[in-house]
């Protein structure tokens, strides 16, 4: 098969290109509560580089995968890899593709969680929740407050 059939509409992408998908804790606010899932995500370049130097994370981990091992097409096949009561992330393909696209311009950073491996050295943490469905409300309280003489010439 060839790899303008795989990826359609990225022709600029293999089977055999890298992407880390990460295992993030989320949360969904429904009905007043919140509830905690599981979900996966590609993680590109800019994210990784961010991640392993130690910032505070909602990922538990990560695992190195090709494309053709998370994608058929453009559909989402599970890796054995992932854990099963997680979910996809929202555009999970496209998204894999895009982060394959940066690992292309950084290829020694595919070392860093190599094909098959699992890296579990995140600093995670829920202190800060990440909610996946939230919607901020905007109101007048948002508004900067300026003096009643700011745009007047004194």
């Amino acid at each position: 098969m060839s790899d303008a059939i795989a990826f359609p509409n990225a022709t600029d992408v293999s089977l055999e290109d890298y992407v880390p998908v990460g295992v993030a804790t989320c949360f969904v606010k429904e009905d007043g509560d919140v509830n905690e899932i599981t979900v996966l995500e590609p993680i590109p370049t800019s994210a990784l580089d961010i991640l392993l130097a130690g910032v505070t994370t909602s990922y538990q981990k990560a695992y190195g995968v090709k494309l053709g091992d998370i994608l058929d097409g453009e559909t989402v096949k599970r890796s054995p890899l992932f854990p099963e009561d997680a979910m996809f992330c929202q555009d999970f393909a496209f998204r894999a593709i895009s982060a394959a696209r940066t690992f292309q311009r950084k290829p020694e950073l595919c070392k860093l969680i190599p094909v098959g491996m699992t890296y579990e050295g995140f600093n995670f943490s829920t202190e800060r929740k990440r909610v996946l469905n939230a919607k901020k409300m905007v109101s007048a309280d948002d508004n900067v407050k300026q003096h009643a003489y700011t745009h007047q010439v004194l």
